[in-house]
């Protein structure tokens, strides 16, 4: 089986909602935009934020990025923390751990940000390694993040897979050769997955359990 997952954070080991809606509500207020319900928002969940800003919110370049300074003077101090551990996490990353699976974070979120997040939740010791963008807004697509977690581990991407809840992770990981189970916990669809070409699709973290370990070796 695999011997090195990839994870993606937002919607796969948390759901980050709350922090992120909020985060996203505040900047469009700062820059005297309308705030669309909060449902509207989820859609900012996962993808790169300045594209984001441009694509949802009609801004240029240079207002997406005034926009992603005002989400961070939220999202820093207060927004980080409005996330929670989505139910079977823990057991499934011990048990990885405990198989001998190398476990590594792949996000589009900055590094700092991952690891404050995966710090105040208990989960970094189970991760050799943390990939994710700049505060500088560069390595943002999940392509460039999985090529340089593959690049920091030494992991084969024919041992590798990519674990996640978008198109973006799923398409992140085909451009590096490894497939991409997605999940139906998260924030994409099962046909959002399907036509991105999910290897495989997991309900919750049981069955992800065995699409990772091999059916029957997984007991939460």
């Amino acid at each position: 089986m695999y011997k090195t997952i990839l994870f993606d954070l937002d919607g796969t080991l948390t759901d980050p909602g709350q922090g992120i809606t909020n985060s996203v509500a505040y900047a469009l207020q700062k820059m005297g935009r309308p705030v669309p319900a909060r449902e509207e928002l989820y859609r900012y969940i996962g993808p790169p934020l300045v594209p984001s800003f441009q694509t949802y919110a009609g801004m240029t370049e240079a207002e997406a990025r005034r926009a992603l300074g005002f989400y961070r003077e939220y999202f820093a101090p207060r927004g980080i923390f409005e996330n929670a551990v989505y139910p079977g996490i823990p057991a499934l990353l011990k048990a990885l751990a405990a198989a001998g699976r190398q476990v590594v974070l792949a996000t589009s979120k900055p590094e700092p940000f991952a690891r404050q997040i995966l710090a105040h939740f208990g989960l970094a010791g189970y991760f050799a390694f943390v990939a994710g963008s700049t505060l500088e807004e560069t390595r943002t697509e999940k392509r460039e993040v999985i090529a340089w977690a593959l690049q920091n581990t030494g992991a084969a991407a024919a041992g590798t897979v990519m674990v996640g809840d978008r198109a973006y992770d799923v398409a992140g990981a085909a451009a590096n050769g490894i497939p991409c189970i997605g999940v139906l916990f998260g924030y994409g669809s099962a046909e959002e997955l399907r036509a991105a070409g999910a290897a495989a699709l997991a309900a919750d973290t049981a069955q992800l359990g065995e699409l990772l370990l091999g059916p029957g070796a997984y007991r939460p």
